[in-house]
């Protein structure tokens, strides 16, 4: 009879996993490293769990070394006999599998064996490239929950590089603020995807990182997402308090642009709350606020907030205000001075625009202008907030009852992505 895999459950546990995050974590890796997408599920974790599968395949096996980071017989498998093992069929070539491994910008020994590395700035400064091209792939739209499993990997090899090797305590709060800025990143992904419960998922991992950095723009960095993610779960009130700890932290008090976000995070809450005469003040501070910024080094993830993106925040203001006309005017001001490389935000932003539109009757206007935000989506997978807009223009649509040829050949078009 089978007896229980005690030192994976122990290991599982140590590092906070569940066994489906520990399943998503390992298909992740097996893509990465293999180009192929992997079909490990929980209950495959269960089975190691339970002792029913003692030495899984090398594929499998590799990415569960590398994610838990510790060598398989350490996390209790027992490796088959050779003459068994030569008989297995794996799709897999181990040596390129392993010389793949061995790129991996984590340069520090699993634990368990007798070397452990000392992290340096240089792993810094690799791990934020890692970092830096998850935005570039986010910014160009390429697919949520690409970003999504992408910045969840990198995060895991921070984790794991913070676990088993040594390092002085600058690099140790560099890395625990990078790990915190990595996860807030597949949060956004997550929001992006319209999953709000995953994205506070990663968020609680975020914000236990940014304390542990000791840095204050940092903890704003999740804070933000954590607004976010209560507004999109339409518990406006929560967001509105998530905003007043944004513009209360010592960020927002040094730096005027800190400031400006978290009123303009406020406003749109109020706004939704109905409380006009309030998101109008907070407006107004955000506006003010932001008149004040000048030009110095930030963090990348708050490189969005700029004119344009001002203007895109405050015509969701108007949109819950009711007016859809000032709305739409900020809409235009930010599609003619968003940067081209927001592929996203610009598709989001169309999207929005066509909203605008249709609450105001321009039906057909409407319609030429989500079928241009669809076009800017990157097939098969886009952002699902864009397609969730044009959904609620063609709901408008239909609504309406228009027999215009335009409309309706739309209408019928929309149907088939929406």
């Amino acid at each position: 009879m089978p007896q229980v895999n005690r030192k994976l459950a122990d290991r599982i546990a140590g590092l906070g996993f569940t066994q489906a995050e520990l399943a998503r974590r390992i298909n992740v890796e097996i893509e990465l490293l293999t180009g192929r997408s992997g079909n490990v599920t929980d209950a495959d974790v269960r089975r190691w769990i339970r002792g029913e599968t003692k030495w899984p395949q090398d594929r499998i096996r590799l990415s569960l070394e590398r994610v838990l980071s510790a060598r398989a017989e350490d996390l209790g498998f027992v490796p088959r006999r050779r003459s068994t093992a030569s008989l297995e069929v794996d799709p897999v070539d181990r040596r390129a599998f392993v010389a793949a491994a061995s790129c991996s910008v984590l340069g520090a020994g699993m634990p368990g064996t007798d070397t452990r590395g000392r992290l340096g700035i240089q792993d810094v400064r690799r791990f934020h490239q890692d970092y830096v091209a998850i935005l570039r792939h986010d910014d160009a739209g390429q697919g949520s929950q690409k970003v999504e499993n992408l910045a969840v990997e990198l995060a895991s090899r921070i984790q794991s590089a913070l676990a088993s090797s040594s390092a002085s305590t600058r690099v140790r709060d560099m890395l625990h603020r990078l790990a915190a800025e990595v996860i807030s990143s597949a949060a956004f992904a997550s929001i992006d995807a319209s999953a709000p419960r995953r994205a506070r998922a990663h968020l609680d991992t975020a914000l236990t990182f940014a304390g542990l950095s000791r840095n204050s723009e940092t903890t704003y960095h999740v804070w933000n997402h954590l607004t976010l993610t209560s507004s999109q779960r339409e518990n406006h009130a929560e967001a509105v308090a998530g905003a007043e700890v944004m513009k209360r932290s010592s960020i927002a008090r040094r730096d005027p642009l800190y400031a400006s976000l978290g009123h303009l995070r406020n406003a749109n809450g109020l706004a939704r709350l109905r409380r006009r005469s309030e998101a109008l003040r907070a407006l107004n501070d955000a506006e003010r606020a932001f008149a004040r910024t000048t030009d110095q080094r930030r963090p990348e993830w708050i490189r969005f907030y700029d004119d344009s993106e001002v203007d895109a925040l405050s015509s969701f203001i108007w949109s819950a205000l009711g007016d859809h006309r000032r709305a739409e005017y900020c809409l235009h001001r930010t599609l003619a001075a968003i940067p081209d490389g927001l592929v996203r935000n610009r598709a989001l932003y169309t999207a929005h625009l066509s909203l605008a539109q249709a609450r105001q009757a321009e039906l057909e206007l409407a319609c030429a202008t989500g079928r241009r935000a669809h076009a800017m989506l990157p097939s098969p997978s886009g952002s699902r907030r864009t397609v969730n807009t044009l959904a609620a223009t063609r709901r408008m649509l239909v609504a309406s009852g228009s027999r215009a040829p335009e409309v309706i050949d739309w209408i019928e078009e929309s149907a088939q992505w929406i």
